[in-house]
């Protein structure tokens, strides 16, 4: 592993992978109701609509997809970007032709950060929507919720943000980092001399099924390389928790003595008040760096970033990325955006969760016409080693199950609310979606052994 900045990947796929487009939004929503966001979706949901009549005098009706994202609540502050993404890549590819001959159908349902919702929505998506694939989920604990429903009805859930691993559910493709992917290589790098070399560890998350299960992992991993229990916290908040003066003075305290750091799984909107605590208290990268994995370029967006600056986050994407075909993706998405009259137009940024988003209707559609068929089961095993040229470089389906080969990248918080690449894996990190640190006798393959094994 070395110290550099992304080096552009081999081409496995024309650039015409990445076909002309236009873009998506979020920092105005805030200041709208769930109904006002709902109806920006819908009404760049309907400037298609002319194009699915082609379908039919073409390779036959449209193709039903569910687009499956908070549009309020909590969680729409990071959500709404992942709908409007799927959007333009829909867009794209009924521009160019749609799948075997066919336009793509998106049907959009707000779950409203209600986690019992996703389950209806899920239902209504597969029973009455009739969709071949959905796009969706953000927190684990929406990803949980929806589970069963696909799992019962054998729906194919596209899932685009980094997860705590455990599962291996063969309706579930997960786009997004495994444990070993993302929280792993960020704890390794802040241990390392080039990281600092930092000897305490404060784990703060978000009351949910991630953090908890992520930290379970990162504690196992620290005691396994000789952290001392002693210097491992751990606390967690409510979803929307906003009053962050305390945990921050438990935090200042901790860091007092130097050598400290701080592992963040906060999600959603209690970024803001998280970050803003942090700088009201006068504590600054130099004094306890922050390493967040939920914080990307589309929350930073809508912050203060003077009180960021120097923190970092770890990701697989970022959009300062130095390949073709992300700058291509980048401007498309803006354009997009601009064009749709979504919230702050041309403004917009991408972010990891965007692009895996953006990429896994992609794979989806190669996995399609490959199969020959939207059936379900044709399309699982057809997905299976699907290679594509992702605007951050190529990514990898795995060849046996459902989780994603990526690079890795650490970041730091630029005052434009960029992040500067700190440090990069050498090539893609294969996924574990089982820890070597919890359950180094668990596996994942659906190939032979169907799901999970005894290794």
């Amino acid at each position: 592993m070395e110290k550099k900045e992304p080096q552009a990947t081999d081409s496995v796929q024309d650039d015409a992978a990445v076909p002309e487009a236009i873009g998506s939004s979020r920092r105005e929503f805030l200041g709208q109701t769930g109904r006002v966001a709902a109806g920006v979706g819908v009404a760049a949901l309907l400037g298609n609509l002319g194009h699915y009549a082609l379908s039919y005098a073409a390779g036959g009706p449209p193709i039903k997809i569910g687009i499956l994202h908070s549009l309020s609540g909590t969680m729409a502050i990071s959500e709404v970007s992942l709908r409007d993404v799927v959007l333009m890549a829909v867009e794209e590819i009924n521009k160019a032709g749609g799948v075997m001959g066919r336009q793509i159908e998106p049907v959009v349902v707000d779950p409203a950060s209600n986690w019992d919702l996703f389950a209806e929505k899920a239902k209504q998506l597969l029973l009455q929507d009739k969709v071949s694939v959905t796009f969706g989920c953000w927190t684990s604990v929406s990803r949980k919720s929806v589970l069963p429903v696909f799992e019962k009805n054998n729906g194919m859930l596209f899932y685009p943000v980094q997860y705590e691993g455990e599962e291996c559910s063969k309706n579930v493709f997960y786009t997004g980092a495994a444990v070993n992917q993302q929280a792993q290589p960020a704890v390794e790098y802040l241990m390392s001399p080039e990281g600092g070399n930092y000897k305490k560890f404060y784990l703060l998350g978000t009351d949910y099924v991630y953090p908890r299960t992520t930290n379970k992992i990162l504690r196992a991993m620290l005691l396994a390389k000789g952290v001392p229990a002693a210097n491992i916290a751990e606390e967690y908040t409510p979803f929307h928790h906003q009053d962050y003066q305390t945990i921050v003075g438990k935090v200042k305290k901790f860091a007092a003595g130097g050598g400290a750091a701080v592992i963040s799984t906060i999600n959603g909107d209690s970024n803001v008040p998280f970050y803003k605590e942090f700088g009201n208290q006068g504590l600054r990268a130099e004094d306890a760096p922050i390493m967040a994995f939920s914080v990307a370029e589309d929350e930073l967006r809508g912050m203060d970033t003077s009180a960021l600056v120097g923190h970092l986050a770890a990701w697989n994407y970022y959009q300062s990325v130095d390949t073709p075909q992300n700058k291509k993706f980048v401007a498309n998405f803006k354009a997009y955006c601009k064009r749709n009259n979504l919230p702050d137009g041309e403004s917009r940024v991408t972010d990891d969760p965007i692009e895996a988003a953006y990429f896994g209707v992609y794979v989806w559609k190669q996995a399609v016409e490959k199969a020959g068929s939207i059936e379900v089961d044709k399309v699982r095993k057809a997905v299976y080693g699907q290679k594509f040229l992702a605007p951050g470089g190529t990514i990898m389906m795995d060849e046996r199950n459902q989780h994603t080969h990526k690079p890795v990248l650490i970041g730091e918080i630029l005052k434009d609310g960029q992040l500067k690449t700190v440090w990069r894996s050498k090539g893609l990190v294969k996924p574990e979606p089982w820890s070597e640190f919890t359950n180094p006798e668990k596996g994942c393959d659906w190939i032979d052994h169907q799901g999970t094994y005894t290794k």
